[in-house]
């Protein structure tokens, strides 16, 4: 049996788009060993189909910290015994491509955003000139290149004339009950799933719940996540807005299917965003959940085509609040889109979606 490294910077509690692709890997017929990082508190991993792995990483963040993850990866990598190396997203890049070259091994690079135009970056050019390095000496490296959407896919063959291709971050099929239940029968609850970040949405957000008659379930972790705690204490918003943290995928599904409202507003403020498509729009559908979304280029397509949400109208609280609020009091409007996320769900699975990396791998095995 094959071997393949997939690599990766979290610590391999919540990346399902991760663990998806491992999974897919496994039904492929090679063995699996995830590689990722240790936390403080992360929890212990449950049993899955392939082998984990964490690294001990001392730092915590800024270049120290990418330079000792690198140095620990690319180490752990050129001692290991691979077939194939898959590196997702920048930061796990350079190894990569440094002990595939070694070993003259076949490197496939899958990347998750847009991550030289992360809102993280904005203010700090030289760390996105050193990415951006990064990614042109590497990039036309790789033996096969996956992204989640044609805007990205478009850059790198604009960029490097580098071909990829597009594996949306879907979840499978059944990854909830097959079950609509009416918006009648649901309490007022409004989910967040993701990164609790900048240009997100997030702060206007809290604000509007000063009047809005519902509870605000956020389920993430993020830089600006504290602030946002902070800000609900001073607003007394408390028995509104609760932070439940990074769940298990199982669980952030089975919360998700009470809401009759879900969110999605990041700001085209930033290269990232501005073309991201987030795995939580086919998360809500999955779960037969109306969303209000943001506009944006990838994310309008999806929605206008299976009429699965509301575009929003203006990031000004009061206006979210009045916008929120009459679609929580519409319940034959939300029931309707509904339906429409109940149908899109048998198209939009995992399924469909890995079907260009077994592809992927026929080429390669036939090289």
């Amino acid at each position: 049996m094959k071997r393949i490294n997939v690599s990766v910077s979290n610590d391999l509690i919540c990346d399902n788009r991760v663990n998806k692709t491992c999974k897919s890997l496994v039904d492929y017929g090679l063995e699996v060993k995830l590689i990722g990082r240790a936390f403080k508190h992360s929890p212990l991993l449950p049993s899955r189909s392939y082998k984990c792995t964490r690294l001990s990483i001392i730092f915590k963040k800024n270049a120290i910290y990418y330079a000792e993850l690198n140095l620990k990866l690319f180490f752990y990598l050129l001692f290991s015994k691979q077939d194939y190396l898959w590196a997702n997203d920048l930061d796990t890049l350079l190894p990569n491509y440094l002990v595939a070259k070694l070993k003259r091994k076949p490197l496939i690079f899958d990347s998750h955003e847009h991550f030289t135009q992360v809102p993280e970056l904005k203010d700090n050019p030289f760390a996105q000139k050193v990415w951006k390095c990064v990614e042109k000496h590497c990039i036309k490296g790789c033996d096969a290149v996956f992204t989640v959407c044609n805007p990205i896919k478009d850059y790198f063959k604009e960029e490097y004339k580098k071909e990829s291709l597009v594996v949306r971050n879907i979840p499978p099929r059944n990854t909830t009950t097959n079950i609509q239940i009416p918006s009648a029968n649901k309490e007022n609850i409004i989910v967040w799933q993701g990164a609790v970040n900048i240009e997100r949405g997030l702060e206007e957000l809290c604000e509007a719940m000063q009047w809005i008659n519902a509870k605000l379930l956020i389920m993430g972790e993020g830089d600006i996540k504290s602030n946002l705690e902070k800000r609900v204490k001073e607003l007394r918003l408390e028995e509104k807005i609760h932070f439940l943290g990074r769940l298990p995928f199982e669980e952030m599904i089975s919360k998700t299917k009470t809401a009759k409202l879900a969110i999605s507003i990041d700001k085209p403020t930033n290269g990232n965003y501005a073309i991201s498509l987030p795995n939580k729009i086919f998360e809500y559908i999955a779960c037969y959940v109306p969303v209000l979304v943001s506009p944006l280029q990838e994310i309008k397509y999806v929605v206008e085509k299976y009429k699965t949400g509301v575009f929003l109208s203006s990031y000004s609280p009061q206006d979210l609040a009045k916008q929120i609020t009459s679609l929580l009091s519409d319940n034959e409007k939300l029931d309707s889109i509904a339906k429409n996320c109940e149908k899109a769900a048998s198209e939009l699975c995992w399924e469909n979606e890995q079907t260009q990396i077994f592809k992927t791998l026929n080429r390669l095995k036939n090289k």
